[in-house]
């Protein structure tokens, strides 16, 4: 079938060759299970259809479903990310198993000018620095509300996995928790905190807390905290993952203070 996203290939594209051109493009197809891609190679047939489309003058977002005949009788999605907030403008195309994890993605992406830490004091003067970094410390100090826990069952182990390997902090979890989440069957994904900081340089780091909660096969509950950010010295997007919530937030904190010094 065609692809409503790209209508300058062949239209008569076999499934080969549109899950190949497909793989080829995500920046994080390393990032899918080998199994799926294997299991996707031997597909029969394939249809693409347009999920959410998103347009401004910052930002232009898109989402599509790609779902795969098996020869089994079985119809896997992949979930494409399309967008083109790179520094270049260029479109850039992700892939997700979970349709939940692309609407992640797709809710982390700019939606204009990042907004900094600009306040008054109660005398009407700009605060400085220093009152911008107190009130970064302040929220990253704030509890997070209850919330009824939603579990959903979705490869809730190959995601804990996916979430461990994009973890570039030295003090990440090990093995142990490694090997617990392999019995995870379930799991909710909750965005606990979105900021923007301004750090050296003059622009703005952005700051996201995530806490990844999983339900083991034996009935007990185990969270990963991801902090995602931007206080890298080329800008770059960077994951870290923590066992605590607390070590987590520290992280941030230490992260915005180091970058205001560097």
């Amino acid at each position: 079938m065609n692809d409503p996203q790209d209508q300058s290939h062949d239209p008569y594209e076999t499934t080969e060759t549109h899950l190949e051109r497909l793989l080829g493009r995500a920046l994080n197809s390393f990032d899918l299970p080998d199994s799926l891609v294997e299991r996707l190679e031997s597909a029969l047939a394939h249809s693409t259809a347009l999920y959410s489309s998103h347009h401004s003058a910052s930002l232009h977002r898109t989402t599509y479903r790609h779902t795969y005949l098996l020869p089994d009788g079985t119809a896997p999605s992949l979930w494409e990310l399309v967008h083109n907030s790179g520094r270049d403008g260029t479109d850039q195309h992700e892939l997700y198993v979970e349709e939940a994890e692309a609407r992640l993605a797709a809710s982390r992406l700019p939606a204009g000018p990042a907004l900094g830490w600009t306040v008054e004091r109660t005398d009407g003067t700009a605060a400085d620095e220093d009152d911008d970094l107190e009130i970064l410390s302040a929220l990253l100090a704030r509890p997070i509300p209850a919330q009824p826990r939603m579990y959903v069952p979705d490869n809730s182990a190959d995601h804990a996995r996916r979430v461990l390997r994009r973890a570039e902090n030295a003090d990440r979890p090990g093995e142990a928790t490694a090997r617990r989440l392999r019995l995870a069957f379930a799991h909710h994904i909750t965005q606990a905190l979105g900021r923007q900081c301004p750090v050296e340089g003059g622009r703005d780091a952005g700051f996201t807390l995530y806490e990844h909660q999983f339900l083991l096969v034996d009935g007990t509950e185990l969270s990963l905290w991801e902090v995602e950010h931007t206080a890298t010295p080329d800008g770059r997007h960077m994951c870290e993952v923590y066992e605590e919530e607390a070590a987590a937030r520290a992280a941030m904190e230490s992260r915005s203070r180091r970058s205001r010094v560097r």
